[in-house]
């Protein structure tokens, strides 16, 4: 008798459990489950740097659709399209100390990237996501790295900030 409660209450708590552990969490998961293709178009560039909205669409065209498990598509046929304006590029010094003789010498310098961007749902004519003001930092040591190191860190935090912005979008 004893041992038929201790197994009925062992199923009864196993029941319980099952459930759970199916249960999946969706709120905030990125895209909505209509969105399937994603087109990422080119982007407008009012920098100097002609390569550098080349750069960032190329990131953003590879890691994006990965990231949702979307596929990509051309403008008139996704989903979703991904556009946006590449504003500021500047090169500056944010690390430095004071060298011998009044002068300073810089330790650290960093590429700051400023754009407006904005992920469009295409089906349903609806801003799922936008940044008019994002801006990244990607910093590099003076003197052993290029600028391109810099360069890249910040399109890496581009994507982030991209994927991550979907991601949180309630």
């Amino acid at each position: 008798m004893r041992t038929r409660a201790i197994l009925s209450g062992f199923l009864f708590v196993a029941v319980l459990a099952i459930p759970g552990c199916l249960y999946t969490f969706q709120a905030g998961a990125g895209l909505p489950s209509h969105v399937r293709t994603v087109a990422v178009v080119p982007f407008d560039n009012e920098t100097d740097r002609f390569d550098l909205a080349q750069q960032i669409h190329e990131a953003i065209f590879q890691e994006v659709p990965r990231a949702f498990g979307v596929r990509t598509a051309s403008e008139a046929d996704a989903d979703a399209i991904i556009r946006g304006t590449v504003r500021r590029y500047a090169v500056d010094a944010p690390s430095y100390r004071s060298a011998p003789g009044g002068g300073a010498q810089v330790l650290e310098r960093a590429v700051a990237i400023s754009m407006e961007i904005q992920v469009v749902d295409q089906t349903r004519q609806m801003i799922l996501w936008e940044n008019r003001s994002l801006s990244v930092r990607g910093q590099f040591l003076e003197g052993q790295e290029l600028e391109e190191v810099g360069r890249n860190l910040a399109i890496e935090q581009i994507v982030r900030d991209i994927i991550n912005g979907l991601q949180s979008n309630w």
